[in-house]
């Protein structure tokens, strides 16, 4: 018997009914299921042969240096070959910095990277200054970057400054270093570039090195901000990468304009250039706070332009009210498949082990789990935790905060995952717990040229089992799972484990997952609020593009769990009456997210009136990370609990 339920909703809507899935209906499910997952893997994800290494290392460990570029350029390729398990490969510095002016750019590396080699430069902060003062040697520009306090910054942050001079010192900033500078900004930007000739693999190291994309933040000092408002503002491909920017002093041409919005803090700017900037940023609302004015988008409040006149600025003063005020509150993010400008979203910044809303993320390493391997005697040992003070100290009311069990897609970090999807940010927002394992080297293995299935089913909910019983905080009644692309697939096994243990699900563009017989006799008694989500650009078997709707992985999935939630909605799809989804909805809704993209959701009810299996597709976004997904899931499964004496499903409308 299906345990006892309790609701608490509106009296269900009318839908199209039908009969519940037989026997050989469900089989006929289990092997499309099996197919789509089959063609998914094979041509869809590019894997590398034999698991992952154990002991898999959440930092680079790297001491703190200081180079000229051109140093950089010969340490680069040894320190990323160090960091990459596939020898095979050979790195190179990126042959764009050929001819680029010597002795005119410096770049300081601190201690204790983030990230895997994979993933690290999507997690550096990267600080850009841009001045047009001269050094008689490195000693003396290190001096230089110390007096701001941009070293102390970069070391509580983790990431690299990039200290950049004029190529004709004499002259200043101009023309000569547009160039220079488009080359670097291309070089800090190419993640992962390599070409291949025959069999052999060439790599360039210097993005992993020093650069990455979503954290750029640009400081401009005298001739330094005059080159940044009249050759890097004008330009979308270079402004529309850039999460922040100083400008102290400076002037601006007066035909050049700001090519799209970006957070800005102006220090003695003219009027007519705040103007521009302004503009650019559609401010409509603003503060002041003494002699400092905040303009900003009412709508959209990341997007701001911060004004001070000061007869004698203190450089220093100003880079750490901008760091901390602007900078490092938002990111940037490659949402549309490299189309420019990139994404302006929220952003929750790590700060030695912190964010400054009181969120503790820490690293964890330990063979708590090594009892259950895969084949190849991988096992769960590297995780995240994302934990608000009041769980780690142990101060928040016993079983009152929930938990966010978040898996990350193939070749991610975990903690880049976390950030770049949002959940960082919301674990500081609505006060809840999250933990983002490694789990790629459990997902999966290969033996004897065959797929092996992970661990994932036995080992996730162990793995929160073993969290519940670790922090008294933590509300058993709320645990939630979700993932991302192989973190969405990873979902669903996750919940075949043991679906008792979860009040809702979120897989996000991730595969079906076929369950074994008895994985499916234990939906007999438990219910699983649901929510499937894709986009119009997304896998092809996730969201069939050409047909213009959710592709047959989705299909499938949202019908057994129809199935699994004792629903009988409706017969068959029809995309020509209810375009993209196939089926008509109880409820849903139309919001824009971080106003550019369209989402739509649609939520089929059980026959108490509750949403139980829902479908969202965001229009016009590629299969990529994008911050606004982690608030996507908490709406959702933010009004499911689960009652853990009945196992019964709890709604809160």
């Amino acid at each position: 018997m299906r345990a006892s339920r309790t609701f608490c909703a509106a009296p269900a809507t009318a839908g199209n009914i039908r009969t519940p899935l037989g026997k050989e209906e469900y089989s006929m499910m289990k092997k499309r299921l099996s197919l789509a997952l089959v063609f998914t893997l094979l041509f869809t994800f590019t894997l590398v042969p034999g698991a992952f290494a154990l002991n898999y290392s959440s930092r680079q460990g790297n001491e703190a240096t200081f180079e000229t570029l051109q140093e950089t350029r010969l340490t680069s390729p040894t320190a990323a070959l160090a960091l990459e398990t596939d020898k095979t490969k050979t790195y190179v510095s990126n042959p764009a910095l050929d001819g680029y002016p010597e002795n005119t750019t410096f770049v300081y590396r601190s201690a204790d990277l983030y990230g895997s080699f994979r993933a690290a430069a999507r997690m550096n902060t990267n600080l850009v200054v841009f001045s047009d003062q001269t050094f008689a040697d490195k000693d003396a520009a290190l001096a230089y970057l110390k007096g701001l306090g941009l070293v102390d910054m970069i070391e509580e942050a983790k990431g690299s400054i990039v200290l950049v001079t004029p190529a004709d010192p004499k002259a200043g900033f101009g023309t000569a270093d547009q160039s220079a500078f488009q080359t670097l900004q291309t070089v800090m930007l190419a993640q992962k570039a390599s070409v291949k000739t025959g069999d052999a693999t060439t790599c360039y190291s210097d993005a992993e090195y020093f650069g990455g994309y979503g954290y750029e933040y640009y400081i401009g000092i005298n001739g330094g901000a005059t080159f940044l408002n009249n050759f890097v503002a004008p330009v979308t491909a270079s402004v529309g990468r850039v999460a922040g920017m100083l400008l102290i002093n400076g002037d601006m041409q007066c035909y050049r304009s700001v090519a799209t919005s970006v957070p800005v803090y102006l220090v003695n700017a003219k009027e007519d250039v705040v103007a521009k900037y302004r503009q650019a940023n559609g401010t409509d609302a603003s503060t002041f706070t003494g002699d400092v004015v905040t303009y900003y988008n009412q709508a959209l409040p990341l997007r701001k332009v911060v004004v001070a006149q000061d007869d004698m600025p203190d450089a220093a003063k100003y880079i750490k009210d901008a760091y901390y005020n602007l900078f490092i509150k938002a990111m940037r993010c490659s949402a549309t498949g490299g189309t420019l400008p990139f994404s302006l979203c929220e952003r929750d910044a790590i700060l030695n082990g912190e964010t400054p809303d009181g969120v503790n993320v820490t690293f964890h390493s330990e063979d708590r789990f090594s009892d259950v391997k895969t084949q190849d005697g991988e096992y769960l040992q590297s995780w995240y935790e994302i934990l608000p003070d009041e769980v780690l100290n142990n101060t928040a009311p016993a079983g009152s905060v929930p938990l966010i069990l978040a898996l990350h897609g193939m070749g991610d970090d975990p903690l880049m995952f976390a950030d770049e999807n949002g959940y960082i940010k919301l674990a500081g927002d609505k006060r809840v717990a999250v933990v983002s394992p490694q789990h790629q080297e459990v997902f999966w293995t290969m033996k004897d040229g065959q797929f092996v299935e992970g661990i994932e089913c036995e080992i996730m909910p162990k793995f929160v089992r073993s969290l519940l019983e670790t922090y008294p905080a933590l509300d058993a009644s709320r645990v939630y799972v979700t993932g991302y692309s192989m973190g969405g697939f990873a979902t669903m096994k996750t919940i075949h484990g043991d679906p008792a243990l979860f009040a809702a699900a979120v897989p996000m563009s991730g595969m079906g997952y076929t369950p074994t017989d008895e994985q499916a006799a234990q939906f007999d008694k438990v219910d699983l609020p649901i929510l499937f989500t894709t986009s119009t650009r997304d896998l092809s078997v996730v969201f069939d593009e050409a047909a213009g709707h959710i592709g047959t992985s989705h299909q499938t999935q949202i019908q057994l769990f129809l199935k699994y939630n004792g629903m009988n909605n409706f017969t068959a799809y029809d995309f020509d009456q209810y375009p993209m989804a196939g089926f008509k909805a109880d409820s849903g809704l139309t919001v824009t997210l971080n106003g550019e993209f369209v989402n739509h959701r649609w939520f089929l009810n059980n026959a108490d009136g509750v949403p139980m299996v829902g479908l969202g597709i965001t229009e016009g976004f590629v299969h990529s990370l994008y911050p606004e997904f982690a608030k996507i899931m908490w709406d959702f499964a933010s009004h499911y609990s689960r009652n853990t004496e009945t196992g019964a499903v709890v709604y809160h409308p």
